[in-house]
């Protein structure tokens, strides 16, 4: 028989495993904290749980760990991890210092089936879907990795067991809402306060506009954050570098976001990555301030991160800079995102499934 991952359940999974082996349900909060907060390798380190009970656990269950096979560091702090997961294929992350936040960007794909011109992850085409497991790991392996031993962290309120990575983004591999159900239960296993504990507040989504997913991420009630991946202000230009908007265009995308509920001082980022020659006019400026009214929310300009292979171009800054100053003379927050992690292909858009060199 297959053994259960415990990392791949929920605590009402957990409560169903516990109760097929005659425990009582108080037992399943015990072990779903040693598993996620207290983050042991091993059943057998469950010291609250009776030697029998750890006995019988350890029969049709084990905890994963998920392998960091290479680092590398960039000049301005920036570190991308190449992890391998159990059957050989392999993700990375990327760990963004700031001034007063350490932000970790996560993968929720092997690969990505959306194909968008801009981003390199979608050369290599589509695998699978992360398991919660290999999502969640990469927030424990990482905080491993600079700050162990992870215990000593947990008495530290506010940010749990994540220590001083301050923020999540899944923003990494793949389109979080294509790997919807597990994507929900990762979220859910964060924010809990037997899980991460993370503040929900301290994590975004971005997306690249999946419709009936985020009508139905609407309805979660998660209270996290929510980033666009838009990137055009028109549909003729979205259709040529996101195949997506020939199924969602932009106009229907706007109207979903439009009922999306927010929290209280809460705003939708929009993504815009500019591309020399293709969105970066003033009139491309105009078009996309135009089709953002009547929504809260924060636009966040990223120049394009060129790769091996694109057919485009980083623009010019003073064109991104000419963008931005338009949109903040119609009132809207727009903030130029540096590119942190270039040199090690780590910036937005150059994550890939591949094993690192150096």
């Amino acid at each position: 028989m297959q053994k259960i991952n415990l990392k791949n359940l929920s605590l009402q999974e957990i409560e169903g495993l516990v109760e097929s082996l005659g425990e009582k349900p108080y037992r399943a909060r015990q072990i779903y904290e040693w598993v996620f907060q207290k983050d042991v390798s091993d059943i057998g380190e469950m010291t609250n749980l009776s030697l029998n009970l750890r006995e019988q656990l350890n029969k049709p269950a084990y905890i994963s760990r998920l392998s960091i096979a290479n680092k590398r560091t960039s000049s301005d702090g920036t570190s991308k991890y190449l992890f391998l997961l159990e059957d050989g294929n392999s993700i990375e992350s990327v760990l963004i210092p700031d001034e007063d936040r350490l932000t970790l960007c996560i993968s929720t794909q092997v690969g990505c089936k959306l194909g968008c011109a801009f981003c390199l992850t979608g050369k290599s085409g589509f695998v699978r879907n992360l398991s919660q497991s290999e999502i969640i790991e990469q927030i424990l392996s990482v905080q491993r990795e600079i700050r162990p031993p992870l215990s000593s962290l947990l008495t530290k309120e506010g940010n749990g067991v994540v220590g001083d990575i301050t923020n999540i983004v899944l923003m990494g591999m793949g389109e979080p809402l294509d790997n919807y159900e597990n994507i929900i239960k990762s979220i859910k296993t964060m924010i809990s306060p037997n899980g991460l504990k993370i503040p929900a507040r301290r994590i975004t989504l971005s997306t690249s506009g999946l419709i009936p997913e985020i009508k139905k991420l609407a309805k979660e009630n998660l209270k996290i954050n929510l980033a666009i991946s838009l990137n055009a202000s028109d549909n003729e230009t979205r259709d040529k570098i996101m195949p997506v908007n020939k199924k969602y265009p932009i106009e229907e995308l706007l109207e979903a976001l439009k009922e999306y509920p927010l929290p209280p001082n809460r705003r939708i980022t929009f993504e815009y990555v500019i591309i020399k020659g293709l969105n970066d006019s003033i009139e491309d400026a105009k078009r996309l301030s135009n089709i953002l009214k009547n929504i809260k929310c924060k636009i966040n300009l990223i120049p394009f991160n060129s790769f091996e292979g694109s057919d485009y171009e980083t623009p010019d800054y003073k064109n991104v800079e000419e963008f931005q100053n338009f949109l903040i003379s119609r009132h809207y927050t727009a903030i130029i995102r540096k590119s942190k992690g270039a040199d090690i292909c780590a910036a937005c858009g150059q994550l890939r499934s591949k094993r690192l060199e150096g």
